[in-house]
C-alpha cells in the first residue's frame, strides 16, 4: 500500500485554550468548595445578638456559682425571680426567693466552706442547664464532719427579666448520702433493703 493510500489518523490539533479552560474549572470547583464549606461553618455560628446573649448567661451562672459559695444567702435569692422556686431532686421546692433564700441558708449553715463552680452550660430548647462542681465539709452545727465532693445540675426556666423563674436541682443523692455518712454508725435502711 501507497503512503498516499494509507488510511491516515487525523492530526490532533491543539486548542491553546484547554489548559486555560481546564485550570478555570479546578478553580471553579475548588472555590465552590470553600464556599460550601464557608456556608456550612457560618451556618453552625450564633448570630451576633445570641453571642451575647451567651456571654451574658455564662457570666449570670458564674456570679451565681459564687453566691452559691459566698455565704450570703440574700445575694444568692437575688438571682431568683420573686415568685421564683428551687427544687433538688424529688424534694418539695422552695417557693418564692425568701423561701429560695431560706434553703441556701441551710446549705451555707451546714456547709461553711462549700464551693460551687460552674463547670458547664448548655441549652436544651428554652430552658439553661447549668452544670456544677460541689465541694463542702458538714461543719455546720449538728454536722458530720464529712466532706462532700459531687457534680450536679440544675434545670433552669429564665423569666424576662433574666432571673431564674424555675431551677429543678440534680444530684445524685445516694452518693451524696455516703459521703455525709462515710465512717458513722447510721444505718441507711434504703441501701440495706435493696440488697
Amino acid at each position: 500500500m501507497s503512503e498516499c493510500t494509507r488510511k491516515r489518523k487525523p492530526a490532533k490539533i491543539k486548542n491553546p485554550l484547554r489548559p486555560v479552560v481546564a485550570n478555570m474549572w479546578k478553580q471553579s470547583c475548588g472555590l465552590l468548595a470553600m464556599t460550601i464549606a464557608s456556608l456550612t461553618l457560618l451556618a453552625g455560628c450564633l448570630p451576633e445578638e445570641d453571642r451575647g446573649d451567651i456571654m451574658d448567661v455564662t457570666d449570670f451562672a458564674t456570679r451565681y456559682a459564687a453566691a452559691w459559695s459566698g455565704q450570703d444567702p440574700a445575694a444568692f435569692a437575688s438571682f431568683y425571680a420573686e415568685n421564683g422556686s428551687l427544687r433538688i431532686n424529688d424534694g418539695e421546692p422552695s417557693i418564692g426567693r425568701d423561701a429560695v433564700m431560706e434553703t441556701a441558708r441551710s446549705f451555707m449553715g451546714a456547709f461553711p466552706d462549700m464551693v460551687v463552680r460552674l463547670v458547664e452550660l448548655r441549652q436544651t430548647g428554652d430552658h439553661v442547664e447549668f452544670h456544677w462542681h460541689w465541694t463542702g465539709t458538714n461543719t455546720g452545727p449538728g454536722g458530720t464532719g464529712n466532706a462532700v465532693d459531687l457534680k450536679g445540675y440544675e434545670l433552669w426556666t429564665v423569666d424576662e427579666d433574666g432571673l431564674i423563674l424555675e431551677s429543678l436541682g440534680h444530684l445524685d443523692d445516694d452518693e451524696y448520702q455516703r459521703q455525709l455518712n462515710a465512717g458513722s454508725e447510721a444505718i441507711d435502711l434504703k441501701r440495706l433493703l435493696t440488697n
